[in-house]
């Protein structure tokens, strides 16, 4: 006997709905009683730095991303929308570009181009990128934060350095496509790719976290590395679809502002 078809799907539906909801409660009243407590504590004339502190990372980095991670398996659809994704499952950067060649065709035409393989996201990545940020020091290979297509992060990223700080640079992601996999209207690729130029560096309102701000063209960044690639010759042709999504404006994960022309580069290396 199979226990679970001999319950109505409408009950299980409902059960798996309540238990969410008292997870939300529960994430949402602890971050309500951590709250209340930390900001009592500055209030009351002690004003001291710590519990602000606390209340800043526990907010940023625990309850806000997780509120965002449950509301966004409801309202967020779980399919290929031209928009990569946060940890947090909000919407971030277009995907501007597509590649067709192998693994090894893809660095050999980044770093033909000039460009630095970035440090995979660590403890000890991000100390040294701190560092780095803080007093203007070169970290040409500086980690750049996961982001998720196909639900998984980037399989590698690249960056170009602006004067010797890894504040602010060129960088792209690159998501390997799953087998068999087709971009809306029948089209193929091997790699599709999201490009952004970051500014500097800052705490985010949108999350209230320490991290980079892009700048708001990202087609023009898309079109850089296409230049870079073509100066260099490391890459066979471009062909561009044009509108392959609608223009728009818009906001990424982080309230950065973001515009595109909707077009699609696929470049063959």
């Amino acid at each position: 006997m199979n226990l679970i078809k001999d319950i109505p799907r409408q009950t299980i539906n409902v059960v798996n709905l309540s238990i969410r909801l008292a997870r939300f409660s529960v994430l949402v009243f602890i971050f309500y009683v951590i709250y209340k407590l930390l900001l009592e504590q500055f209030l009351d004339g002690s004003k001291e730095i710590l519990p602000l502190f606390g209340l800043w990372i526990l907010t940023s980095y625990f309850a806000i991303p997780r509120i965002h991670r449950i509301l966004a398996n409801y309202y967020l659809p779980n399919y290929f929308v031209g928009r990569i994704k946060s940890p947090s499952g909000l919407l971030s950067d277009p995907v501007n570009l597509a590649f067709f060649g192998s693994g090894q065709d893809m660095h050999a035409a980044m770093q033909k181009a000039g460009w630095t393989k970035a440090d995979r996201l660590s403890a000890k990545s991000m100390v040294r990128t701190i560092y780095a940020s803080a007093l203007k020091k070169s970290y040409k290979s500086a980690p750049v934060g996961n982001m998720y297509l196909f639900n998984r992060p980037q399989d590698f990223a690249y960056e170009i350095e602006i004067d010797g700080s890894p504040s602010e640079r060129h960088h792209v992601r690159f998501w390997k496509t799953p087998s068999g996999w087709h971009l809306p209207g029948g089209h193929k690729a091997d790699w599709l790719a999201a490009a952004t130029y970051d500014t500097h560096v800052g705490i985010k309102i949108a999350t209230g976290q320490l991290d980079h701000f892009i700048h708001a063209d990202v087609d023009k960044e898309r079109d850089f590395i296409i230049k870079t690639l073509k100066d260099n010759k490391a890459l066979k042709k471009v062909e561009v679809i044009n509108h392959f999504t609608d223009a728009y404006h818009d906001r990424n994960n982080g309230g950065d502002r973001i515009k595109t022309d909707g077009s699609l580069p696929f470049i063959t290396l």
